[in-house]
This record gives C-alpha cells, sequence and structure tokens, in this order.
C-alpha cells in the first residue's frame, strides 16, 4: 500500500501535526509515514491524496505532470457565459495567468448541503460549476471564480487524475497499491 485516498471533510487541516483548536488528519488517519501530496484548505472538501513513496508524491504534486483535478464548486450568482470562457481560456492573477480550465455549468447540486451550511444572501443565487485544472496555484480555483466576480461559497475536489472519492464517504479513506511506470 503507498497510496491513500481520503475524502476531507469541511474544517480539516491538511496536516497530521497537532494544532490547537483544529482538526486535522490525525483524527482520521492513523497510517505511519503518509504525507499528503499537495493539499486542500481547511475550507475546501473533497479528495486528498496521501502516500508513503516519495517518487509517487512528486508525480501527484509536481505541475509539470499536470495531472487535472477536477472541483464542484458552488459560486455566489450565476456566472454568464462570458465569464464562463474567460476561465476557458485563463485567467489573470497575482503570480500569472492560469492554464485554460474546462468549465460547465451544473443544473443541480452534486453534493448534499454542508454542515455547517454555506452563507447565504437572499438577494444574491447561488449556482454550481464543474471546473477543471491541470495545475496547482495556491488557492487557485478560488481566485480564478473571485476574478469572474463570482466568490467560492464551496469547494469540493472530485478528482485527481484517475483517482476519485465517488465511493468514500467523507471522513473516511481508501487505501491501495500504484504501481509507476519506470523511467527510462
Amino acid at each position: 500500500m503507498n497510496l491513500v485516498l481520503f475524502n476531507k471533510p469541511y474544517g480539516v487541516l491538511s496536516q497530521f501535526r497537532e494544532k490547537p483548536g483544529k482538526r486535522t488528519l490525525a483524527e482520521f488517519i492513523d497510517l505511519p509515514g503518509f504525507y499528503p501530496a499537495g493539499r486542500l484548505d481547511e475550507n475546501s472538501e473533497g479528495l486528498l491524496l496521501l502516500t508513503n513513496d516519495g517518487g509517487l508524491q512528486a508525480r501527484i504534486a509536481n505541475p509539470k505532470f499536470k495531472l487535472p483535478k477536477t472541483y464542484y464548486v458552488q459560486v455566489e450568482g450565476v456566472p454568464t457565459e462570458e465569464r464562463l470562457n474567460a476561465l476557458r481560456s485563463g485567467i489573470k492573477l497575482k503570480d500569472g495567468v492560469t492554464r485554460p480550465a474546462k468549465v460547465s455549468v451544473l443544473n443541480q447540486a452534486p453534493l448534499a448541503p454542508r454542515d455547517p451550511p454555506i452563507r447565504v444572501r437572499k438577494d444574491i443565487p447561488d449556482s454550481w460549476i464543474k471546473v477543471t485544472i491541470s495545475e496547482g496555484k495556491n488557492r487557485q480555483v478560488r481566485r480564478m471564480t473571485a476574478a469572474i466576480d463570482c466568490p467560492t461559497l464551496r469547494l469540493f475536489r472530485a478528482n485527481i487524475g484517475n483517482w476519485s472519492v465517488a465511493d468514500i464517504a467523507p471522513g473516511s479513506y481508501q487505501a491501495m497499491q500504484v504501481n509507476l511506470p519506470k523511467s527510462r
């Protein structure tokens, strides 16, 4: 076993080291030698990969391998086609222009309501989009949706490459063995 697929709940830090008043991975995973291959911020949910294999960690986390990451994003407002096309073309952020994203509108919520619930504004609707990116700038999806004036209310990572949390309950994990192709 060298890979763990963890469905990270809202409010959990992507670290094992204890932090007073915060929930961490140690509450859910008791596998010595495993470390996150990438991160999800405390307010984000969904797939977090952990490994005890340095080569696999580099493959997952290194942007040169361009593993696609797919997110379900609940945003404030209803993004216009023009705004969605801006995401598809690449958004200018303070640290550079993002690679083009694959973006589609979801007609229904892909997830059950969150506990605690998201903030709701009486006069502003919210909507869901599916965003796939192939890079990993800090808080990238949140900054991308803010750049199109549709701030992220909820962020759930569903997939990294072919790995998914589709059949893993929040707070649970699945361990597996992954064999990397030999380098030439």
